[in-house]
């Protein structure tokens, strides 16, 4: 009697990479967590935990681990890496009860805000685009990669010289090595404040940020530079841009996305629920997981806006915000957003100011502090 081959659970290989030695002689290290799949395909490279106090991502892969053990492994296609907490320098930073792991303190940079990016002038990256007329995208996209690799080689010797460099850079290195042959890129954020959930996007990507299925997508028309998003995917927009002026539209195989799943410094237990969902539903319809049957929730349509109707809100004057509207309302222009309540040093009872809205839209941040000093950060409301 014939059996039946024995179908293999999905376990990861785990790596555990140093990243920094310190003082004390202690050191912190990042750990990899690989899925493999019996069949080839794409890549996918996912973390979390890249500003410190960000921590609900951290429950996200730990769920999607959970996930991907109970599949067999003939369901993968292709290569899943995972890396939470992938700043433990950020995610150990305390000040008092806050977690203050946004800025290194160092040299004072924004974590998000170091990444190495691929530049080539645009007349160079049009030329390549020139010679690769008669290829196929496939192949274009092989000899692009291959271009960017070897420029990120180049770094390597400055990386590992007698007189070193500074921290960031060896840890920026470190995380991009992990992730520049991937095809997708996931980097799971939260808001520094109290947000809603949403995925910033890059143009021509809005129908598979959709699939991510959280509450607005935000087009990055504006870019703050060096993020790790961005310095993976900037080089390729470039391309495709090139493409288009040689008449021959090409979108590529490539995507980066950074999802905004809630609140700062707590677990946000709604937001784990709609990205692990959203991050399911991406990878099956992508075809990295081959699972036809399997129940993807079904949430709202996305709210999609681009980031320069991302309108911020700052106090007219300091004092203590008594009311605010509530995070996702929808608000009409004219309508009342917070109310300041104003102390004074000129012997007079203390006044209200209340702010309106300019225009309508969705309110999608807030600050923690209700207590504001003139000019700073109260709310965000996502414009029409």
């Amino acid at each position: 009697m014939s059996r039946g081959k024995t179908k293999l659970a999905m376990i990861p290989t785990i790596e555990t990479i140093p990243l920094q030695q310190l003082a004390s002689g202690d050191h912190l290290s990042l750990q990899l967590y690989k899925f493999i799949g019996s069949r080839s395909g794409k890549k996918v490279y996912i973390q979390s935990n890249l500003h410190g106090g960000e921590l609900t991502g951290n429950a996200v892969i730990h769920r999607l681990m959970e996930w991907l053990t109970t599949l067999e492994s003939d369901r993968l296609m292709g290569e899943i890496w995972l890396v939470p907490v992938c700043n433990p320098v950020g995610v150990n930073i305390r000040s008092h009860h806050y977690a203050s792991g946004r800025f290194d303190p160092y040299s004072g940079h924004n974590w998000n805000r170091i990444f190495w990016e691929y530049e080539e002038k645009f007349s160079e990256i049009k030329a390549f685009a020139q010679s690769q007329l008669a290829l196929d995208p496939q192949t274009i996209q092989a000899n692009f990669r291959q271009r960017i690799q070897a420029a990120f080689l180049a770094l390597k010797p400055t990386i590992d010289s007698a007189a070193g460099v500074p921290f960031h850079e060896k840890y920026r290195y470190l995380l991009q090595s992990l992730c520049l042959d991937a095809d997708y890129v996931l980097d799971l954020h939260t808001s520094s404040d109290r947000g809603i959930t949403y995925v910033y996007y890059f143009p021509n990507r809005q129908e598979s940020a959709a699939l991510l299925q959280l509450e607005a997508g935000i087009l990055l028309d504006e870019y703050d530079g060096e993020a790790f998003d961005e310095a993976f995917i900037k080089p390729w927009l470039a391309l495709e841009e090139a493409f288009g002026e040689l008449e021959k539209p090409i979108r590529f195989d490539v995507e980066a996305y950074t999802l905004e799943l809630g609140a700062g410094m707590q677990i946000d237990s709604e937001a784990v629920d709609r990205g692990i969902s959203g991050i399911q539903t991406y990878l099956i319809t992508q075809g990295i997981l081959d699972l036809p049957n399997f129940p993807c929730s079904a949430y709202p349509p996305m709210r999609f806006s681009p980031r320069s109707k991302a309108r911020r809100y700052y106090a007219p004057r300091g004092g203590i915000v008594q009311w605010r509207v509530p995070l996702g309302t929808t608000v009409q222009a004219g309508d009342d957003l917070y109310q300041l309540l104003i102390f004074n040093k000129a012997e007079k009872l203390p006044g209200v100011q209340t702010v309106q809205a300019d225009r309508s839209g969705q309110v999608f941040d807030v600050a923690i502090s209700q207590a504001v000093s003139e000019g700073e950060y109260v709310l965000g409301v996502l414009e029409d």
